[in-house]
């Protein structure tokens, strides 16, 4: 049996539609906070259980009868530690036999203030003597594709990435990657650096758009206070904006590069390329 936490997120369903090709639904278990959020995996015969990370009490029947658990990490930045550790102590006490762990390209090194929450728990799992391999992913296109409308509106890419290259690949292949390494032997012990194969700056990915659109954007590079204040007049959360320019500052000192090709290796194809996931993009926006 497969636990998925974290089950009603965009990764995590992608990582249950792959484990769904591979395996009976009845094998496969969502554990999300909101079991009326997955009632479409229900219908598809996937366990659901009800799993909070912010209500330890809850996990133990969660993951109960678990082989495997893969434990997406939290989307709250600044509360994921105590929420990991009790997925990890739950983990434990359920004897579940591999524990994979979604933690951030090139961890221990990174630039990325967001590295810190996972440092600490790719520690925690280390402490608790569980089988464990660990999933260190890199940026998803996604996450840049988002503001191609307004780039488009403006004419403009803005960031403070610089002439960082950014090896970024789709959240389906993590997704796939994840599947696979759950439905694998031997996997204890590992850590996997993932990225896309092919890597970008954001003024070859605003070359990209201006040429699929057919419309100039040209990249603007700003230091970090300046974009952050940009992504808050622009309504998000303060959290978030300082976290996006954060990362662009650590993209800029290499903190979202890797050439190891890690990623395709265990997926057993090529990750989808940015321009791919591009066109798509335009093309949903035309419709």
């Amino acid at each position: 049996m497969i636990v998925i936490t974290g089950a009603s997120g965009q990764l995590g369903r992608l990582v249950i539609d792959a484990l769904l090709q591979q395996l009976p639904a009845g094998e496969i278990v969502a554990a999300v906070r909101h079991p009326a959020k997955v009632a479409d995996l229900a219908a598809r015969g996937v366990q659901v259980r009800l799993a909070d990370y912010d209500q330890p009490d809850t996990l133990a029947a969660a993951f109960a009868g678990a082989d495997q658990l893969l434990l997406i990490s939290g989307s709250e930045v600044g509360r994921r530690v105590p929420q990991h550790r009790a997925v990890i102590a739950a983990a434990k006490a359920a004897g579940v036999g591999l524990l994979a762990y979604t933690s951030l390209l090139h961890a221990d090194t990174s630039p990325l203030p967001l590295a810190a929450e996972h440092r600490e728990t790719e520690a925690l799992i280390g402490a608790a003597g569980l089988p464990a391999v660990i999933l260190r992913n890199g940026w998803y296109t996604e996450n840049y594709l988002a503001g191609v409308p307004v780039a488009l509106q403006h004419g403009a890419l803005l960031g403070s990435a610089g002439d960082g290259r950014i090896a970024s690949a789709a959240r389906a292949d993590y997704a796939a990657a994840a599947a696979a390494v759950l439905t694998r032997a031997d996997q204890a012990g590992r850590i996997y650096e993932l990225a896309g194969d092919e890597a970008y700056t954001l003024a070859e990915l605003a070359a990209e758009i201006t040429r699929q659109a057919g419309q100039t954007v040209a990249y603007q590079n700003l230091p970090a206070s300046e974009f952050t204040a940009v992504l808050l007049a622009a309504g998000l959360p303060e959290g978030l904006a300082t976290l996006l320019a954060e990362s662009d500052v650590g993209a800029s000192k290499g903190g979202l590069f890797d050439a190891s090709r890690q990623l395709s290796q265990l997926i057993g194809r090529p990750t989808t390329p940015f321009a791919a996931l591009l066109k798509s993009q335009l093309a949903a926006q035309a419709a």
